[in-house]
C-alpha cells in the first residue's frame, strides 16, 4: 500500500513538472539598418557664448552641464526654428529635459536627445531602453544634429501636433502646454518643467534671433564634397540587393558595406547608399 502511494506521488510530481514549464521565447530585437546622415557643418553664432556668460554672472548656481549644452546646441535649435517654425526655446528645453543635458543614458548610447521612439515607420538603427515599459525601442542617430532635425520633422509631419503651429513662435508657454495636450509626454508636470527650464536659462532670447541675422542654407547639412557631386548616392529600389548594386556601380559588396557602415547585407527600400566616396 505504501509503495502504491509513493508511486502515485512520484507520478504527480513528474506530470506537474512537465506541464508546469513554459517555453519562454525572447523576441529577437531588430537592430535596424544604418542610414546615411548628412555631416554637421558649423552654423552662424547666435551669441550663445555671450548668453551663457551673462547667465553665469547673474546666477552662479545654474547647472554648468546645462549651460554647456545650451552653448553647444543653441544654434541648431535656432536653425530648426527658422526651417520648421518651432520655437528654439521649446526645442532646447525639450533637449535638456529629455536628454538630461546630454548626459542621459539614451542620449549617450544613441544621440537621441528627444526620447523619440521607433514607431512603425522608422527603418534606421535602434536601441532598447526602459521607459514607460521595459526595453522600448528608440531611434538611434550618428549625429545629435540629426536628432534635432528628426524632432522637428516628428512634430511637423504628425496631425496631432498640427494645432501647435497656430501659436506664435514666442509663445513658449502655449507650446509647452500644447505638447502635453498632443501627447508628447505622459508626465502631467511636463509643461511646467519646460517653462521652468526656459525661464531659468532665459531660452526665450533665442526665439528673438531674426532669420536675416542667421544666414544658412537649408542644405547646409550636406558636406561640400556632396554639393560638388564628388560623392554619389543610390536610393534602394524594390528587388535590389547589395550584390546587384555593387555590380551596377563597379564596387565590391564588402566595400559597399564598409563605406555605409553596414554590419550585414540587410537593406531597405528607400534607403540611400553611398556608392562613390569623395577623395
Amino acid at each position: 500500500m505504501k509503495l502504491r502511494v509513493l508511486l502515485y506521488c512520484l507520478c504527480v510530481l513528474i506530470l506537474t513538472s512537465c506541464f508546469g514549464k513554459k517555453n519562454i521565447v525572447e523576441k529577437k530585437k531588430n537592430p535596424g539598418v544604418v542610414l546615411i546622415e548628412p555631416k554637421p557643418v558649423k552654423l552662424p553664432s547666435v551669441k550663445e557664448g555671450k548668453h551663457i556668460k551673462k547667465l553665469h554672472k547673474t546666477n552662479k548656481k545654474l547647472n554648468k552641464t546645462t549651460l554647456k549644452y545650451i552653448e553647444k546646441y543653441a544654434a541648431i535649435a535656432v536653425k530648426e526654428m527658422h526651417i520648421h517654425k518651432i520655437p528654439a526655446s521649446i526645442t532646447l528645453a525639450q533637449g535638456i529635459l529629455e536628454s538630461g543635458s546630454g548626459n542621459g543614458q539614451l542620449a549617450k548610447k544613441s544621440n537621441n536627445h528627444f526620447g523619440i521612439k521607433c514607431h512603425t515607420q522608422w527603418k534606421g538603427e535602434r536601441v532598447y531602453h526602459d521607459d514607460d515599459e521595459d526595453q522600448e525601442c528608440f531611434r538611434k542617430y550618428q549625429y545629435v544634429e540629426t536628432s534635432y532635425n528628426d524632432h522637428s520633422e516628428f512634430l511637423t509631419k504628425r496631425r496631432r501636433y498640427a494645432f501647435l503651429f497656430n501659436y506664435k513662435l514666442r509663445d513658449y508657454k502655449r507650446w509647452a502646454k500644447g505638447l502635453k495636450k498632443a501627447g508628447y509626454a505622459t508626465d502631467k508636470k511636463y509643461p511646467n518643467k519646460l517653462i521652468g527650464i526656459i525661464e531659468r536659462y532665459k531660452l526665450y532670447e533665442f526665439d528673438k534671433v531674426n532669420k536675416r541675422d542667421f544666414k544658412f542654407s537649408k542644405n547646409s547639412t550636406k558636406n561640400k564634397n556632396q554639393k560638388k557631386g564628388k560623392e554619389k548616392y543610390y536610393k534602394v529600389k524594390k528587388g535590389d540587393t547589395l550584390y546587384s548594386i555593387s555590380r551596377k556601380f563597379g564596387i565590391s559588396v564588402n566595400k559597399l558595406k564598409e563605406i555605409n557602415g553596414l554590419k550585414d547585407n540587410t537593406i531597405s527600400i528607400g534607403q540611400e547608399l553611398l556608392v562613390k566616396k569623395a577623395y
